[in-house]
This record gives structure tokens, C-alpha cells and sequence, in this order.
């Protein structure tokens, strides 16, 4: 893990950026590149923007590393201890980026994909040393938001997904191991579910966008910043625990699960939702909504950090 220096960083949209805030402010180099025009200076101001939201304790160290752009693919991999890739989210186009930079990265290095939902197995198959890719999928903003998922595909080694987990352990992540591969892995599926659901709601006229909204940010969100869903269930059962929970709740579960919805996201639905939500949060700007919801997730992060410290 001390030869971990340089970070190559494939891709600078807003995860490829985010990922490089705190690359940098663990002290690491990095080394990003990406195709389009005027990314460089995108990334910078980026960089720039993202960087007072850090976590407290991140900025305490007071560390930043070297950040450098290169339009060039090889040259930004050449020198890379470990690869970060956030390009398109397009099964074709990241089988051949892969390849590019299996081709051009050292052969001590790990290549990560941030991908949503593409396959490690289809992501390494046009590469000649595959057993060095895996997954490393963060929740946005990563800069901030601790979980990374990992997993490998069928060519993937062992030691590079111990590595990968070490790495992101020690940038301040909270990596999951996936032991099977998964559309959507496991958080986006989670996040799918309540989604469908919340719009499943909307569009029965059972609430507002806003209304949906709160129910989740003023109820059960509150306890999902703390525990996952089986601990809250485990919690709900009382002194037996989740054998206390089915024994109370199974027959209402089956219910609520027999009656969720099941929209389908077609032209119509997307128009009214997108409707209700720019009526919801109507005069502020996403801009701002982002700047508003890190600083919350800052001062849920540092009270969690408070409550855990001995």
C-alpha cells in the first residue's frame, strides 16, 4: 500500500473530479485525463469547488498532492500505481478503454471502474493481464460519501481486490465486497427499489414530490444514516429481534410487498415526474442544492464520527 503514489483518474465529470478532490487531499498525485474540450479547466475549478466540503477531519491533515492533466490516455497511465475510471457508462466503449489502459498502465497497477452498472466480467475481457480490474463504485459525491463497492469479474485476482479494498480504506471510504456480480451491484438496486416506489406514489396522487420527499429525509432516513435495513428490522422486533419482527410484522410485510408499485419509466412518466420535482424545488438551483446537501452530509459525517470515537 506505500507504493500507492499517483492516481491516474480517467474521466473528470463530476465523479472523475470528486474522486480526485480526495485523492489529493490524502496526499496522493494525481494524474487525470479526459476527451473532452476544456476538461482541464473544468476539473480545476471542480477541484477547487469540492475541496472546503471535505470532511473536518480530512482537512485537518493538511495534505494535498500534485494534480496534472494530460488530453493524452498512456501518458496519464503510464506512471499510475492505481487507476480510477469514470468515463462513459456504455458497455462497448468501456471494454475498449479498458484495454487502452491495461495496455498503458505499469503492471503493479489496479484498474478500478466507478461503472453504475456494467459487469467487471465484460469490462476485463478485451484486456491481456484481466486479473487486475475490478469494480470500485462510490455513491456521489465519493469526495464525501463513504460506501465503494468492489468486486471482481471471473478473470479477477484475489490480491487486487485486497488491494483496491486497502486503498479505499485508507483514502477514508467504506468499501463492501460483492461476492457475485450484479446489475446495479448492491446500493443502486437499494436506491432503485424506494425510487420506484416513491414514483409509484407520486403517480397514484398519494403525495407530493416534496411531501415524498420529507418522508424519507424527516423519517426513516434518519435512521438509515445509522444502521442498513436489517438492522433497523432486527431493532423493530424489540428483545427477540428480527425473530420478533417476523413474528409480529410478516403478514404486513407480505402485504405492503404484494402492493408496491411497479411503474415503468416511459416518456409520460418521466415528463410528470420531472414536472412535480421542478415544482417542488422550484427558485433554487441545483447548483445550490448540491452545495446545500454537502454541507449536511459533512455535519452528518462528522456527528457520526463524534458518536464513534471511544
Amino acid at each position: 500500500m506505500q507504493e500507492i503514489r499517483t492516481v491516474a483518474v480517467v474521466g473528470t465529470g463530476i465523479i472523475g473530479a470528486s474522486w480526485s478532490c480526495l485523492f489529493l487531499a490524502h496526499g496522493l498525485d494525481v494524474m487525470a485525463t479526459d476527451i473532452r474540450e476544456g476538461a482541464e479547466a473544468e476539473l480545476n475549478a471542480a477541484v477547487e469547488r469540492f475541496w472546503p466540503s471535505l470532511p473536518d477531519a480530512v482537512l485537518a491533515r493538511g495534505e494535498r498532492g500534485t494534480l496534472r492533466f494530460a488530453s493524452d490516455l498512456a501518458a496519464a497511465c503510464a506512471a499510475a500505481d492505481f487507476v480510477q475510471e469514470n468515463a462513459i457508462e456504455r458497455q462497448d466503449a468501456k471494454i475498449e478503454l479498458m484495454r487502452r489502459i491495461d495496455a498503458a498502465a505499469p503492471a503493479h497497477a489496479v484498474i478500478a471502474s466507478s461503472s453504475s452498472a456494467i459487469s467487471v466480467t465484460a469490462m476485463q475481457s478485451a484486456c491481456a493481464d484481466p486479473g487486475r480490474v475490478v469494480l470500485g463504485h462510490p455513491f456521489n459525491p465519493p469526495h464525501l460519501v463513504p460506501l465503494v463497492e468492489v468486486a471482481g469479474g471471473e478473470a479477477t485476482r484475489e490480491t487486487a481486490l485486497a488491494t483496491a479494498e486497502a486503498f479505499y480504506g485508507r483514502v477514508g471510504k467504506v468499501p463492501i465486497r460483492l461476492n457475485k456480480e450484479l446489475y446495479g451491484h448492491v446500493a443502486n438496486r437499494l436506491q432503485a427499489a424506494i425510487f420506484r416506489e416513491a414514483v409509484h406514489l407520486l403517480e397514484s396522487g398519494v403525495a407530493s414530490a416534496e411531501d415524498i420527499d420529507r418522508a424519507v429525509s424527516e423519517g426513516p432516513g434518519l435512521r438509515w444514516a445509522l444502521m442498513g435495513p436489517f438492522l433497523t428490522y432486527h431493532l423493530a422486533g424489540g428483545e427477540r429481534g428480527m425473530a420478533g419482527f417476523w413474528e409480529m410484522f410478516a403478514p404486513m410485510q407480505q402485504r405492503l410487498w404484494d402492493d408496491l408499485g411497479n411503474p415503468v419509466p416511459d416518456a409520460g412518466v418521466q415528463a410528470r415526474v420531472t414536472e412535480a420535482v421542478e415544482r417542488s424545488y422550484a427558485g433554487r438551483p441545483v447548483r445550490a442544492l448540491v452545495e446545500d446537501r454537502d454541507i449536511r452530509l459533512r455535519k452528518v459525517l462528522a456527528a457520526r464520527r463524534l458518536d464513534r470515537e471511544p
